[in-house]
């Protein structure tokens, strides 16, 4: 599913709330997911699942055209635990 198509369910859902007004709203929710993940390293939605941040240590890695290998940095990524009652919806 797409932004958009998320957007345009949510509007068919809710007839009260124009587009724009359900745009407003998806971008403050994600918006607001962001900044707590960065703050406390760490997001969770009871039912739905935790986003927290893990950390990559630096390693060596290999460039497939040339085969040379090649250092790649530390960094940060987020990753997804779904809930036990979203797993079991699947």
């Amino acid at each position: 599913m797409t932004k958009a198509e998320l957007l345009n369910v949510i509007a068919k859902s809710n007839p009260e709330m124009t587009k724009k007004m359900v745009t407003e709203v998806v971008d403050a929710v994600f918006g607001q997911m962001t900044n707590a993940i960065k703050k406390d390293g760490t997001f969770s939605y009871p039912g739905f699942g935790t986003f927290k941040i893990r950390k990559r240590k630096a390693r060596q890695g290999r460039n497939p055209q040339t085969g040379e290998t090649i250092k790649i940095k530390a960094s940060k990524t987020v990753g997804f635990k779904p809930a036990k009652a979203l797993k079991d919806r699947l």
